[in-house]
């Protein structure tokens, strides 16, 4: 038998000193600070420990709110939405003044909505309303509030609160065109004209724009007119269609496939410094929605 041998064969000997006194904070798995109410965690919540972690350990000095916003927004621009939401609603978390907060949370219900995530961008812009019904991004929460509850199948408060961001601004030309569409559907043609003609004043006149008003001209019985701003309409929609051709011809060497038609939704909006950030009105299908960053 080798030494080795029978040192395997003692028994070990440990140390008989009197342990620790005291826990070691630094090696506690669940420091006071960190405490979770386990009650009030959803299981599947993958972000509940980083969301806490950043509470605790990142400073709100530390973080520009705007910068996040700004993240977002070019999220939106490349269509990634799940990401664009998690931005803005970081820019929520860390804005130290009322305004960008409100800011984030409109643009994080527009994310929502592209996503068809329509219950939570009604909560989202609910939440944006409920920071101040009466500020510079107040008409378009409740513009895209309208298009939200629209499409989750509240049409009367769609209504409600198409009316109310008219009300707030009235000069928000996408509030005047997307009472208008609220309007034409429930049958009130001659309403729905004169909102849709406030919106032209206004300064807001494409295709979709003038597709509507002639739908809306042709329930008035009103054919010839319609006629001329249906063609109206087609013209400016092919000189689109010519231009991003010619465009991603110079850019990507290829003609891209044929733009969407309008499929007669309402629009939403999503606003940066004032900007809007989508074009209002009847949203065309996603592919064919204009982002633009300013």
């Amino acid at each position: 038998m080798t030494d080795r041998e029978g040192d395997r064969d003692r028994d070990h000997r440990f140390s008989e000193g009197e342990g620790f006194s005291d826990a070691y904070d630094e090696f506690d798995l669940d420091p006071p600070e960190l405490g979770v109410d386990p009650s009030k965690v959803d299981p599947v919540d993958s972000r509940v420990v980083t969301d806490t972690l950043d509470k605790h350990n990142i400073g709100s000095d530390d973080v520009d709110a705007d910068e996040l916003l700004d993240v977002g927004l070019n999220y939106m621009q490349i269509n990634r939405y799940e990401q664009a939401t998690d931005a803005f609603e970081r820019a929520a978390q860390f804005a130290d003044d009322d305004r960008t907060t409100q800011e984030a949370w409109v643009n994080k219900g527009v994310a929502h909505a592209e996503l068809e995530e329509y219950d939570e961008a009604i909560g989202a812009h609910r939440e944006a309303l409920r920071i101040d019904e009466d500020s510079e991004h107040a008409a378009t929460a409740e513009t895209n509030l309208a298009y939200a509850l629209w499409e989750f199948g509240e049409t009367a408060q769609a209504l409600e609160h198409a009316e109310r961001a008219v009300e707030v601004d009235e000069r928000f030309a996408e509030g005047w065109f997307n009472r208008a569409f609220f309007l034409s559907e429930r049958g009130l043609a001659e309403e729905a004209l004169h909102c849709i003609d406030n919106a032209i004043r206004l300064g807001l006149r494409n295709a979709k724009v003038l597709e509507e008003k002639a739908e809306i001209l042709e329930d008035l019985g009103e054919y010839d007119e319609a006629e001329e701003i249906a063609e109206e309409a087609n013209e400016m929609l092919e000189r689109a269609e010519q231009e991003m051709v010619d465009e991603r011809r110079e850019t990507q060497g290829h003609t891209p496939d044929s733009a969407g038609v309008p499929d007669g939704r309402p629009g939403q909006q999503g606003r940066k410094d004032g900007a809007d950030i989508t074009d209002p009105g009847r949203a065309s299908e996603r592919d064919d929605e204009e982002w633009r960053l300013e």
